[in-house]
């Protein structure tokens, strides 16, 4: 999985530099509660006795000095797209398949280990869900968007979604059949998973959706190697 390699370490570095950037936007606000003030401007606000924000400026280029209400402006619009929405309830909805297939394993599974990745499995994507409907009932979509079910519920047109027959093909096998075709059809869901969180890693504009798919990319990575090493 070189692109789940290379989109790790993208999302990696980007997390850094969200890090890094509210480290120093914190140091500098504190700095001015306590009397730092930087630049003219800085000088003449403090003389008035308004609270001020020390903005750091580009290499080369002085600090700004704002006020709370102009700081508050300055930060970076993340409001959701059409992009966050999507994934959201397309995610939620591929989620909710993987536990469906994780719940038949402890009756029909031969292998402990298949067992205990599907424990795994449902113990991460459970409350995963819930967190993508809390976000949902934070951020309806707009009058007129697409709803980003791809036509309703049409499973098949989500990457790695198993079909109706695939489920009862599962839901009938016993024993190694059973882990094998579990191991085959989760890995193929775990895959269409990333594939997923890849595009609304380029596409979207939400932080807390784009943490969302980081999380995705990094956890089902690595249950795709885990499943293959099984297999």
């Amino acid at each position: 999985m070189d692109m789940a390699k290379d989109l790790r370490g993208r999302e990696a570095l980007r997390a850094l530099v969200r890090r890094s950037a509210a480290a120093v936007a914190t140091a500098c606000l504190l700095l001015t509660l306590a009397g730092c003030q930087g630049g003219d401007e800085g000088a003449d606000r403090a003389a008035d006795g308004g609270a001020v924000v020390v903005a750091p400026g580009r290499p080369g280029e002085k600090a700004r000095t704002l006020t709370p209400e102009q700081a508050a402006k300055a930060k970076p619009d993340d409001s959701p797209n059409a992009a966050d929405r999507a994934y959201v309830q397309r995610m939620t909805e591929h989620h909710r398949q993987a536990l469906t297939m994780s719940a038949l394993a402890p009756e029909r599974a031969g292998a402990d280990g298949v067992k205990r990745l599907a424990d795994r499995i449902s113990a991460a994507q459970r409350p995963e869900i819930g967190a993508m409907e809390k976000w949902l009932t934070v951020h309806p979509a707009p009058s007129g968007e697409s709803g980003g079910h791809d036509g309703g519920h049409d499973h098949a047109a989500m990457p790695g979604m198993a079909t109706e027959q695939q489920l009862k093909e599962l839901t009938g096998a016993r024993g190694t059949d059973f882990d094998r075709l579990f191991l085959t059809l989760m890995t193929a869901h775990h895959e269409g998973a990333v594939k997923m969180a890849g595009e609304v890693l380029a596409a979207g504009n939400n932080v807390a959706v784009e943490e969302m798919a980081t999380e995705v990319v990094a956890t089902q990575s690595a249950e795709i190697h885990r499943m293959r090493a099984m297999g």
